[in-house]
């Protein structure tokens, strides 16, 4: 019977929206798309650059290599090498013509304090404001919300563009409108959409997350989560599908320059409702067609769960995505909305409580550890085993389940969050607190 057609362009639009490519961690590209737009508004080479941002932005680069610059880390180099070696049309892949001779220059404006960093208050959790000053002219550009998305340009102290951060109801006429979704009509544009609307981003989602994750298992990235798990647990689908999404991570946060296909905003998350879902399909020999679909519950649940949390969160991430991998892996097998329910309340009721410390290596671990609850949450599910309502928070409706998982997160969440960051950059005594 399918949906109405105004919720199925709806759910069309969210995909086209947040499945998009981006290299490496978005914060730290996030930073150099800021700085090489700076850059272009100034029209000259900087002489220094103050780069302020959310604490939640501090802690996703404080500890991750930024894509394409040979190693090295923290906010000061996404910024110098997105005003060295960025290109601000190119957006989240701002960076991705940088060449050995802009990483030198990083290292040397890096080495000589080009950049000063501050800790902005009182700001959106997505905030990142540059200010670039030169010979003769200065520049500031401002992100809020998105990782894209410049709410302030000026020249000389004069505004060249100002828009306000998108309010809910202007993010729902852009972004398509989140607080229409739900897990019946998830399932039911799954079974009944048009897969040409959507297959070409796909198909680019398998191809870049598979072969990030190919580069994550043939090399030595990070702490190589993915090929411990292979060399462990053996090269069953469960191992696999593990291994595969935990490889993606280890190569993405250690600086690999290939690029992912993201999902609410986060490309560790992208490659999470990705290669599990493939790993079964290939294992399942389902066809083409029934992966796409199994891929489209697998993201729009990811960002069904996402979007009450909001875009950076003491929650993991990790978490949301490998319900919606779970769930997909559900479907595919021949569940139905009961039974895909099930998956989706027995992932958040086993790790709803894993916390986000910053963008780092041991994201591949959480993301193996989330997929891995995912697969048990999937098997409990057939046998028609879940945690039930009032037990934690837990409800019997799957959908209130997932509101409260949001609530705690966006909410319960918040002084968690900010703990973690003053932990992260020393702002306390941990030893006369214990």
């Amino acid at each position: 019977m399918g949906i109405p057609h105004d919720l199925c362009e709806n759910y069309t639009a969210i995909l086209k929206e947040e499945l998009v490519p981006a290299m490496g961690c978005t914060e730290p590209i996030a930073i150099a798309y800021a700085a090489a737009k700076a850059r272009e508004v100034l029209g000259e080479e900087p002489r220094h650059l103050k780069v302020s941002c959310s604490g939640n932005i501090v802690k996703n680069v404080k500890g991750v290599t930024v894509p394409n610059s040979g190693g090295q880390k923290g906010i000061e180099a996404a910024a110098a090498l997105g005003v060295v070696g960025g290109d601000a049309s190119r957006e989240l892949e701002v960076i991705a013509g940088a060449t050995d001779e802009d990483r030198e220059r990083v290292r040397k404006l890096v080495q000589y304090k080009f950049c000063e960093v501050a800790l902005a208050e009182n700001v959106p959790n997505l905030y990142i404001r540059v200010e670039a000053e030169g010979k003769d002219h200065t520049a500031t550009v401002v992100i809020e919300e998105h990782h894209t998305n410049i709410t302030l340009i000026e020249k000389d102290g004069k505004v060249v563009f100002q828009g306000n951060a998108p309010s809910p109801k202007e993010t729902k006429a852009l972004l398509g409108d989140r607080t229409k979704m739900s897990l019946r009509t998830i399932l039911e544009y799954a079974e009944t959409v048009d897969i040409n609307e959507v297959q070409e981003i796909l198909d680019r989602q398998i191809e870049y997350n598979t072969r990030i994750s190919q580069e994550g298992l043939d090399n030595n990235w990070g702490a190589r989560v993915g090929k411990t798990i292979l060399s462990i647990w053996g090269d069953d689908v469960r191992a696999c599908a593990c291994a595969r999404a935990a490889a993606g991570s280890d190569a993405r946060m250690s600086g690999c320059p290939l690029p992912v296909v993201i999902n609410s905003g986060s490309g560790n998350q992208g490659v999470t409702v990705t290669l599990p879902v493939v790993q079964y399909a290939e294992s399942w020999r389902v066809s083409r067609e029934k992966m796409y679909r199994a891929l489209i519950v697998s993201n729009l649940v990811s960002i069904y769960i996402k979007h009450y949390i909001g875009s950076l969160s003491a929650f993991c991430g990790a978490v949301s995505a490998a319900s919606g991998a779970g769930a997909a892996i559900t479907w595919m097998s021949g569940g139905d909305y009961a039974s895909v329910g099930r998956t989706i309340t027995n992932t958040l009721g086993n790790v709803g409580g894993i916390v986000c410390d910053g963008a780092k290596p041991s994201c591949a671990a959480k993301i193996a550890s989330a997929v891995h609850a995912a697969l048990l949450a999937h098997h409990m599910s057939v046998e028609n085993r879940r945690f039930e309502g009032g037990e934690g928070f837990v409800e019997d409706d799957v959908e209130a389940t997932i509101k409260n998982m949001g609530y705690i997160g966006k909410v319960g969440m918040k002084e968690t969050d900010r703990e973690i960051l003053n932990v992260m950059i020393d702002k306390v005594d941990v030893d006369s607190c214990l």
